[in-house]
């Protein structure tokens, strides 16, 4: 009789969450959720005018992920990101890690034909607050540009820290 109660219960318990997957919406598949697609392909890196390097970047996992791929041959340094849309937030969650021990946590919106991430702000050992963020911009179909900024002053004034310029790998 115990075995029977349990088989029963697992049965309903199956049965009810294959009712809920089929009624619910299919995941990342909200017009949000495709705000990053104009990062995905094979791209050409250019950076302080002379430095090149290479990102290829996929969706992945269903269509929920967002891959990263970055490689500077010249300076050993390689990198991925994971970025997905988190329909709770609202906000775009990346993670960063690269070769030399970086780990970087940022989100953020994509508004007014700009995808723009954050950090948090980080005490510095001389007591501000420092945050980052990265600006993907002047967006086509073939190149966009990107920047690495930070501010000290709660965002009021932003600083320049690095800039690539994105052009689409020929194929």
């Amino acid at each position: 009789m115990k075995y029977l109660f349990l088989t029963l219960l697992i049965t309903i318990s199956m049965s009810g969450n294959a009712t809920a997957q089929t009624n619910a919406q299919i995941p990342c598949t909200a017009p949000e959720c495709s705000q990053f697609d104009f990062w995905i392909g094979d791209w050409a890196l250019t950076y302080n005018d002379t430095m090149h390097a290479a990102n290829r970047i996929t969706k992945e996992m269903g269509g929920c992920l967002i891959h990263e791929h970055f490689n500077d041959a010249a300076k050993s340094y390689s990198g991925e990101s994971w970025s997905v849309y988190n329909p709770l937030t609202k906000l775009w969650q990346q993670t960063w890690v690269d070769n030399q021990g970086g780990y970087i946590v940022l989100s953020g919106v994509f508004k007014d034909g700009r995808m723009t991430l954050f950090t948090e702000p980080a005490s510095q050992p001389d007591g501000t607050k420092k945050q980052y963020r990265m600006v993907y911009y002047n967006i086509t179909t073939n190149s966009f540009d990107w920047d690495w900024e930070s501010t000290t002053d709660d965002g009021k004034t932003w600083k320049n820290n690095w800039r690539i310029h994105y052009k689409r790998k020929e194929r």
